[in-house]
């Protein structure tokens, strides 16, 4: 090996880097940037208040342990809510997102108890972190109630969702968005770049179509492709296909078979709208791009922050304040609540939430592409 022939390959890298200020920029600043992101998230969340409901199935021996949980909830500052007297109104307070906990005191002889009273801890599921913070409060304060006496049997309950849902089955709306937005995104703006490099797009321009020809063919043809991939990633979702054992290789499952409460339809429309403005915001911000590196370095600026503000890891209301407007604007905070509202919750268009979830989709696919546009036009001016 020639130490002076590598120390040439080597010299020649770090001088293309040197000449390259946007990718310096991208590879020193970015990674600087989503650490302190990061850590502000992390550090500057905040416990959102749990509001219960108390509901006494149990006659007057739960009448008692109702009067220490409510004394309890209360010293501890959890806001106890009046939904009436009835496990259908607590559900219904759940349903509405009234309160974060309904807890009912079941009388003995309920499957978990051990000879006594039942407490029943349910809550939406449709965020699992949040129903993990919500469920130690209310656990915290049941310790206080029934300290010094026999602890009754608590067993915890969702609203929503799978009744024994699992880790994936509480994140699949999120991971079900941010993968159809970041592998379009990342697809279409290294797809668009190459157009550009090799002298496609100003070809096509000189020729008579017209400019919104131009940009309406290419969302097109690189729609169809998101549509394909979007269609591949509910298959493997929601589709579960079990592989006997062939030979040496045991039996495996193809697909990870997540529940799905809601229409697959609505599922599938909003992941496309998602993937037509990941399209569009790829066209967009590759006008801005000379190298494939500086694509990919979009990335951290743009997908990375998606991640940690809208809904993938914790909720919305969880989030520092200063943040939870930027959360708010973000299409895959949208995506992935409306994901949630279908998958989980399973609602339809009748749903005022999912139609706001779906509009703001629409509006963004809409201002992206006119601003790929308008890019397009800035660039061959």
């Amino acid at each position: 090996m020639n130490v002076r022939r590598v120390a040439a390959i080597a010299r020649r890298i770090a001088n293309g880097f040197k000449r390259d200020h946007r990718s310096l920029g991208l590879l020193f600043g970015a990674p600087v940037l989503v650490l302190l992101l990061l850590g502000w998230v992390i550090r500057g969340q905040s416990s959102p208040a749990t509001r219960i409901a108390v509901v006494n199935e149990a006659g007057p021996l739960g009448a008692v342990i109702v009067t220490r949980i409510v004394d309890a909830a209360r010293t501890g500052g959890l806001q106890v809510v009046d939904i009436g007297a009835s496990v259908d109104s607590a559900r219904a307070a759940l349903a509405d997102d009234r309160i974060d906990v309904a807890l009912t005191v079941e009388p003995p002889g309920t499957p978990g108890s051990t000879g006594g009273p039942v407490i029943e801890l349910m809550t939406p599921g449709v965020i699992s972190t949040d129903d993990s913070l919500h469920v130690a409060a209310v656990q915290r304060a049941l310790a206080d109630a029934v300290a010094g006496t026999g602890a009754p049997a608590v067993v915890h309950r969702v609203l929503y969702g799978s009744p024994d849902p699992d880790v994936l089955d509480s994140f699949a709306p999120a991971l079900i968005g941010f993968f159809g937005f970041f592998f379009v995104f990342v697809l279409t703006g290294v797809s668009f770049l190459r157009e550009r490099v090799g002298g496609t797009l100003e070809r096509l321009l000189a020729t008579p179509v017209r400019r919104s020809e131009i940009v309406a063919g290419y969302s097109l043809g690189f729609g169809l492709f998101a549509t394909l991939q979007v269609v591949v990633i509910l298959m493997v979702a929601f589709g579960s296909l079990r592989v006997p054992a062939i030979g040496p290789l045991p039996e495996f499952s193809a697909g990870l078979g997540i529940a799905n409460a809601g229409s697959p339809a609505l599922t599938f429309l909003i992941v496309f709208l998602l993937a037509i403005g990941a399209v569009n915001l790829g066209i967009l911000l590759s006008t801005f791009a000379r190298t494939e590196l500086q694509v990919i370095q979009f990335i951290p600026i743009v997908i990375v922050p998606q991640a940690l503000l809208g809904g993938v890891f914790w909720s919305i209301s969880s989030l520092p304040d200063p943040l939870q407007p930027i959360a708010r604007v973000l299409p895959l905070t949208y995506a992935i609540d409306g994901l949630r509202n279908v998958l989980i919750r399973g609602e339809g268009l009748a749903s005022q939430t999912l139609q706001v979830d779906l509009l703001v989709l629409l509006l963004v696919a809409v201002v992206l592409i006119v601003l790929g546009a308008a890019t397009i036009r800035r660039e061959v001016a």
